[in-house]
């Protein structure tokens, strides 16, 4: 199972940025799951994930870390790395 994890914080702007961005490529993907942590109130698992800054976003599959982005990458960077981990 591919899942995208999304580590934000509600004071970091890019953070704002990319939400409507993973809602809209959340609309095209019915087998990944995609969930979402806010920093500040999940610290265990951001430690666990070893984010260091926000916005990152994480594909995973089956447990392995496939792909990570730091900062606000376009649309198409995070779409070819979800369709890459679905193969």
């Amino acid at each position: 199972m591919v899942t995208v994890k999304k580590f934000s914080a509600v004071w970091c702007g890019p953070c704002r940025a990319l939400t409507p961005v993973m809602n809209e490529i959340k609309g095209n993907y019915s087998n990944v799951n995609f969930e979402e942590y806010d920093i500040d109130e999940y610290s265990d698992i951001t430690e666990e994930y070893g984010v260091r800054s926000v916005p990152t976003v994480i594909i995973v599959k089956d447990g392995i870390e496939l792909q990570r982005f730091t900062g606000l990458s376009s649309k198409m960077a995070y779409t070819n790395a979800i369709n890459e981990a679905i193969k």
